[in-house]
């Protein structure tokens, strides 16, 4: 399995807990209000469960698994596939941060951050996307 493959995998199993640690906390907010910041984190809760497991673990298998693009880069472009890895997890982890926030503070700065973590997402998934198509093909 190669590394890139790994991470995502990895990442996402990562996500896959916090996203269940996070239903586990917004549950008990709801009997005892303990942190305020927990009435915020359905939409995190949603992310990293999405974003963080399920996009991650598809894009790790399908890098792993899908036919290769050549004999020279079987995989595509590597230095796409990781940038694709960094620029998903670095705006997964500002939206983790920015939408709490902004829902618990009226400041600006939160909504510019949610809009740099959907924009840093985005070329994730278009650098994926670039980096896959010619490896779905027939026999």
């Amino acid at each position: 399995m190669p590394k890139l493959s790994r991470r995502l995998i990895k990442a996402g199993m990562l996500y896959f807990v916090f996203a269940m640690l996070l239903a586990v906390a917004a549950n008990a907010q709801e009997v005892w209000h303990f942190w305020r910041l927990l009435d915020a984190v359905q939409p995190v809760f949603y992310h990293a469960l999405m974003v963080g497991w399920i996009t991650q673990i598809i894009f790790g298998v399908s890098i792993w698994m899908f036919p290769r693009h050549t004999r020279k880069q079987p995989r595509g472009s590597e230095q796409m596939g990781w940038a694709s890895f960094y620029l998903l997890n670095t705006g997964l982890l500002m939206r983790i941060i920015a939408e709490p926030a902004a829902v618990v503070s009226s400041a600006a700065m939160w909504s510019g951050g949610l809009l740099i973590s959907a924009a840093l997402q985005w070329l994730a998934a278009i650098f994926y996307v670039f980096n896959i198509w010619k490896r779905v093909k027939g026999k």
